[in-house]
């Protein structure tokens, strides 16, 4: 059953102007409801711990405290939130610490609002959500020393590597010209090998063991 609620929102930044635009944009979508900002990590947990959001906008050029260390201290103060990274860069490695750190998506400053609306509904769901730019970087080639031995066939990891970059089973079905069915099945298949329950997880492990596009 589908929580018909709007979805609570705040909002980390420290440029005040991008703070207040966000906010403005997003208060007239009416399946967001933007309960707070916080110009600073700490102001940020403080307004977490009260407002329990469904989702937090974190900035990752935050003073003191960066976005990414701050993961962790936001899942603290508030387990049921869901992490969704904002930025303007697109490097792999800012991607890769997010997720690690449990972020559900990364979505770039320049992309459309309806797109940042988008990836807040998705991970509001659960689901992990990575804006064009982020999907890229994600399945650039790794270095072949980072590569490891996984129970997993050729094809399971070319679809692993496809969906830790957020692509939908359509999608990977259109690019691998097969079955949405045949997809969901390596999905379950390799869900069961690797003893993975959830694609956030699955995310995860592919980043964490430099699994990439074969394209």
């Amino acid at each position: 059953m589908t929580d018909a609620r709007p979805i609570s929102v705040l909002l980390v930044d420290n440029h005040p102007l991008v703070l207040e635009g966000l906010k403005a944009v997003l208060e007239t979508y009416p399946d967001i409801d933007v309960v707070g900002t916080a110009g600073n990590v700490q102001a940020g947990l403080a307004v977490a711990a009260k407002a329990r959001p469904r989702v937090i906008l974190l900035d990752i050029n935050m003073p003191q405290i960066s976005g990414i260390e701050a993961i962790e201290m936001f899942q603290e103060t508030a387990p049921e939130s869901k992490i969704l990274m904002l930025s303007m860069h697109d490097s792999r490695e800012y991607i890769s610490a997010s997720v690690l750190r449990g972020a559900l998506g990364y979505v770039l400053k320049d992309v459309p609002n309806e797109e940042i609306v988008r990836a807040i509904e998705t991970v509001a769901a659960g689901n992990t959500y990575f804006s064009t730019g982020v999907s890229d970087a994600l399945m650039q080639r790794r270095p072949k020393e980072e590569s490891v031995s996984l129970p997993l066939t050729t094809r399971e990891r070319e679809i692993l590597a496809h969906l830790a970059a957020g692509r939908s089973n359509r999608h990977v079905a259109e690019l691998l010209q097969i079955s949405v069915a045949t997809v969901e099945t390596h999905r379950k298949a390799i869900k069961r090998k690797l003893g993975i329950s959830t694609t956030a997880e699955l995310t995860r492990f592919a980043i964490e063991h430099g699994l990439h596009s074969t394209e």
